[in-house]
Order: C-alpha cells, then sequence, then structure tokens
C-alpha cells in the first residue's frame, strides 16, 4: 500500500470472514447492497493482512476469438499475523470478474486451496506467513473478458477495427475495476510498492502498449506472435493498468522539466501521425501548466505516454489514452458553453491532470472519488489560466455550472464500492474554485496546490485527509463548506436586503453553522462579509444601493424584499 500510516476507517472493516455474511443486514434495503458489494468495498480480514508489493501480469491476448490467458504473479508482504485463532489461518483475498475463470493458484510449485464467493476468490497460503516477510503467488486465468459497451464508462475490453479492418483493442475499468480483465487485490487502498511488469503477447503485425517504459520485444516465429514487456516502476493504481493493441506508430519528445528531462512519446494509429503530430502539442503545454499549479509530473522514472484508443480517453497511469478524434473541445463541444473550451484538446489536459489527482494522490475508497474528479476538472481552468489569462480561465469554470445536477451528494457510501453523483466533476471544480475566492491569495493558493502532491506523493488518501490539508495550509475554516459541497445537494443562498444604511445578511438553504465569507459589490465597490446562518448587521454608507455578489463564488443570491 502506498500510505504506509493508512488506518482502518469503520468497525465493518474488523469483522471476520464468517460476519461478513450478516454485514448486509446494517443496511437498509433501499441501499440495495450485496455481500458482494461489501467483500468488494471494504478492507476486509482477508486483504488486511497482507501489502501488494508487485505484479507482473503475462497475457496472451487473441483477437480472432476475443480471448486472453495468462498469469498474475502476485508478491506480498506480510503485515500482521493471518492468525484467526489457534488452528485457522485468515485465506487472503483477490477478485476476478466473470466470464474469466481463476483455473488454479500455485506458491512455490504446490496448488493452493482456493475459495469462491461471487467473483472474489479466497486463496489458502502455504502454511508460513511470517510478518514482514514478502511472498509469491501465481494466478493463472482465461477466458472471454467482459466486452466494454461504451467505454470507458462500463468497462471491460474494447474490441474493434481501425480504417483499414486492423485489430484495434483497448482496456479500461474505472467503475467496474481491473478484475474485469485480470486477477488482483482489486480495492484502491493498497498499490504496489514496487510497480507492475506487464508482459503481454499479440500477434506479430500488432503492437501492445502499457504502462511505464518498453524494456524489451521478444519475436515468437513459431506462434507468429510478439511479446511487448512494460515496466513499471511507481505504485500504480490498479484500473491504470492497460492494455492498448493496434497497428501503431511512435513519435516522441522531451520536456525539461522541474524534475529534469521528462520523455514524452506518442502512438498513435498509423493514419493518423499527421494529424496527431500537431494536435498532440497540447500533451506538452499539459505538462507545463500543471506542473506549475501541482508540482513536478509525479511519474519522471515511467515517462508520459499518450496513447491512441478505441473510446474517447482514460487517465492510465504514465499511458494516457486518447479519443477525442484530434479536435479541439470534448467531442468538437464546449462543455463550458463559453467558447473558451474551445481553445484546448479537452481529453489531453482532463486526462494528463489525472496524473496528479487519481494517480499520484489516490483515493481509499471510491465513495471518495472527488479527489480524482474535482482537482482535475478544475485543472481545465488552471490549464487556461496558464496560457491564455485568469478571465477566460474563470469564465470556463463558471460555465461548468450549467452541467451541475444537484441531485446526489458528491460524496458515495463507504466501504460498499458506491461513488457518488457525476457532479464531483464540474460542481466538485466550482467548489475549489470557490475556496480559492475564499483564501483570497493566489500565491498560497498556488503553494497549497503543490503542497498536496507534495505531502500525499504516492499516497493513497481519504477525504478527510484532503479537506484537513486545504483548512491546515490555507489557514481558513472550511469545514462547512466541504460539507455544504461535498455532502449536501442545495445551492447556499447569500440572503440579505437594505434598511436604511443596514444591510442585513445570512445564509439560507445550507447545512448547520454555514460560514463561508462572501465578497459582494455594494455600488461596484467591493466589499468582504461573513454571513451566518442568523442574521447579521453590516453599516454601508449608502441608503438604497445596488448589491451583487462576486460571481466566482458558486452560490445562489435572494434579496428578501424582492427590490432590484
Amino acid at each position: 500500500m502506498k500510505n504506509k500510516t493508512f488506518h482502518l476507517l469503520v468497525t465493518l472493516l474488523c469483522l471476520t470472514y464468517s460476519e461478513l455474511t450478516i454485514a448486509k443486514d446494517i443496511f437498509s434495503s433501499a441501499d440495495k447492497v450485496t455481500r458482494q458489494d461489501i467483500l468488494r468495498g471494504s478492507i476486509t480480514p482477508e486483504r488486511a493482512w497482507w501489502d501488494v508489493q508487485h505484479y507482473h501480469l503475462s497475457l496472451r491476448v487473441n483477437p480472432a476469438t476475443k480471448t486472453i490467458a495468462g498469469t498474475n504473479t502476485m508478491t506480498y508482504k506480510v503485515i500482521t499475523s493471518p492468525q484467526l485463532n489457534a488452528t485457522t489461518k485468515t485465506p487472503l483475498q483477490i477478485e476476478l470478474q466473470p466470464p474469466l475463470v481463476l483455473e488454479k493458484v500455485t506458491q512455490s510449485g504446490k496448488a493452493l486451496t482456493v475459495t469462491q464467493d461471487g467473483y472474489t476468490y479466497f486463496i489458502h497460503t502455504l502454511n508460513s506467513a511470517a510478518v514482514g516477510k514478502e511472498y509469491k503467488l501465481v494466478m493463472h486465468y482465461s477466458g472471454s473478458p467482459q466486452e466494454a459497451k461504451r467505454a470507458p464508462w462500463d468497462g471491460g475490453i474494447t474490441w474493434s477495427k481501425d480504417n483499414n479492418g486492423i485489430d484495434f483493442i483497448a482496456s479500461s475499468c474505472q467503475g467496474l475495476g481491473a478484475s474485469i480483465w485480470w486477477p488482483n487485490k482489486d480495492h484502491a487502498y493498497d498499490e504496489p510498492d514496487n510497480g507492475v511488469l506487464m508482459s503481454i503477447e499479440v500477434p506479430e503485425h500488432l503492437t501492445n502498449v502499457s504502462n511505464g517504459r518498453l524494456t524489451k520485444v521478444e519475436q515468437h516465429p513459431s506462434r507468429k506472435t510478439k511479446t511487448f514487456h512494460w515496466n513499471v516502476t511507481n505504485p500504480i493504481n490498479n484500473y491504470g493498468v492497460n492494455i492498448n493493441i493496434g497497428d501503431y506508430v511512435h513519435f516522441g519528445e522531451t520536456y525539461k522539466g522541474e524534475n529534469g528531462t521528462l520523455d514524452m512519446d506518442y502512438y498513435v494509429i498509423r493514419d493518423n501521425l499527421a494529424k496527431a503530430k500537431t494536435q498532440f502539442k497540447d500533451a506538452k503545454r499539459s505538462i507545463e501548466a500543471l506542473e506549475y499549479w501541482f508540482g513536478p509530473y509525479p511519474f519522471y522514472e515511467d515517462s508520459y505516454k499518450l496513447v491512441e484508443a478505441p473510446y474517447l480517453g482514460m487517465e492510465h497511469q504514465s499511458s494516457v489514452t486518447y479519443g477525442n478524434k484530434y479536435q479541439n473541445g470534448y467531442l468538437g463541444k464546449d462543455r463550458s458553453q463559453t467558447g473558451v473550451g474551445m481553445l484546448f484538446d479537452f481529453i489531453i489536459v482532463h486526462e494528463t491532470g489525472h496524473e496528479w489527482f487519481a494517480n499520484n494522490i489516490t483515493h481509499v475508497d471510491i465513495a471518495d472519488l472527488w479527489i480524482h474528479e474535482s482537482f482535475t476538472s478544475y485543472s481545465e481552468s488552471l490549464f487556461v489560466e496558464y496560457h491564455f489569462d485568469k478571465a477566460k480561465a474563470f469564465e470556463y469554470v463558471r460555465g461548468q455550472r450549467m452541467n451541475i445536477r444537484n441531485q446526489s451528494p458528491i460524496i458515495g457510501t463507504y466501504n460498499v464500492h458506491r461513488e457518488g453523483s457525476s457532479d464531483m466533476y464540474d460542481k466538485g471544480a466550482n467548489m475549489l474554485h470557490t475556496i480559492r475566492q475564499v483564501v483570497d491569495n493566489d500565491k498560497l493558493w498556488r503553494k497549497t496546490l503543490r503542497g498536496l502532491n507534495k505531502t500525499f506523493f504516492h499516497q493513497t488518501v481519504t477525504s478527510q485527509q484532503i479537506e484537513e490539508y486545504l483548512i491546515q495550509s490555507s489557514g481558513k475554516d472550511l469545514s462547512s463548506i466541504f460539507d455544504q459541497y461535498l455532502r449536501d445537494i442545495r445551492i447556499p443562498t447569500f440572503e440579505f436586503f437594505v434598511k436604511d444604511n443596514t444591510l442585513k445578511i445570512k445564509w439560507g438553504n445550507t447545512v448547520d453553522e454555514f460560514n463561508m465569507p462572501i465578497k459582494i459589490f455594494i455600488n461596484n465597490t467591493p466589499m468582504w462579509v461573513n454571513p451566518t446562518t442568523k442574521w447579521t448587521e453590516v453599516t454601508i454608507a449608502h441608503n438604497n444601493p445596488t448589491i451583487r455578489i462576486d460571481p466566482n463564488f458558486y452560490v445562489n443570491t435572494l434579496n428578501i424584499l424582492g427590490v432590484q
């Protein structure tokens, strides 16, 4: 696991294997939480006693039959004694989703006993399990993995053809998880400390591109195949591990960044090389802007790649995938409806931003997926500010508000693999933009964003950790702001009226004790006020002023007297 100081969060995580059978009863039937959800979403005892150190995924991909077959050799460290009692040892839990089949598991050449519960497998390891020691086991599997119907949102393998009829294949699995195509410890809290080695065998006329650096290509003339070996040296979230297979051509460049020279490699379908050499200029521009705001690119050792894929795109670590059809905007449209979104290629900027938030800083529980998506959506505005100007950047992030639904909270349900609402993108970005206004110090704000990536470098984190860091670094009481925007669906309403030379103000439509300061303009003169959920008075110099709020705060306004 990346964060060695991580503590188990809730009592559920202390349940034994047998007790998980009744754990679902603590949820209401309306939640529709299944036993599989609990096994998948919580840090069970069968996960807690060991720590992933390394994966070696060795895989044969057969496009003709849409099948895969291979092994995952997993190195793990024992971090606590796996004894339930004097005679029974806690098994080791991994996941592999159907229709793939876990055929056998071996350790030191011996077949292990494996019990199955849904798509969770409990592996009964050999008797030796000394704390602090490392062990290996080999998981053999094969089958036809779930085919993605609407990648990247529904997850699986995309089996497609390019315009020349050549196989064009890719994985994408953020929501459903990496176990949709390979067996692993499928929970975000534990990442392989020493990275992943991928050995992917494909037909000889195709190229496989995966994460990290290409170390070797093996030819297999008798089988008419090639094996591409890609090595990741940094910790990596399991959904970030990917395969991309096609008739790729390669070009690249280097970037002189904050931590030295960054290799930037681009893999595109052969016919798209000329377009890519123009459109992919936004890759270096993204690294430049985001290093300024967030700190050094987190994976210099593993390089940066932008890889064409047969779907829209995904933030696979050091192997960002791209399918935006070589045009600016989001499939040629501006999600902000301001015109600013057409100044850059949305997929290149957004998915590159995930290298900092999702890949460097990863949530512990998918309920806190906002940590990935809110900061990354906000990074689009920061890109605009760096390369264009602040006015356009602010206009862009405000334009994102038109996509906000406010129907369910941004934070999901913990320990059952439930993410929050899609408002984590645009509403989350506007929450951060609002907090920037509260901080009211751009140098401090940049220092805070960079500090996040330094403090939580290569770690898995909780929402609480991120919230506490932002409060501490900014020196502002942001707690009620987080409660309002992350855990509630209401938009705060700045209520006011003027009587004589007194401005009366309060917050409505809020959580208890909401106390966000806000900048207003009285006859175009700026003024900071500090409303609470109770009426307070502010003496002003005008009897009948025009009052408006700074539009960069994501709030409503109500003059309760109805005066315009």
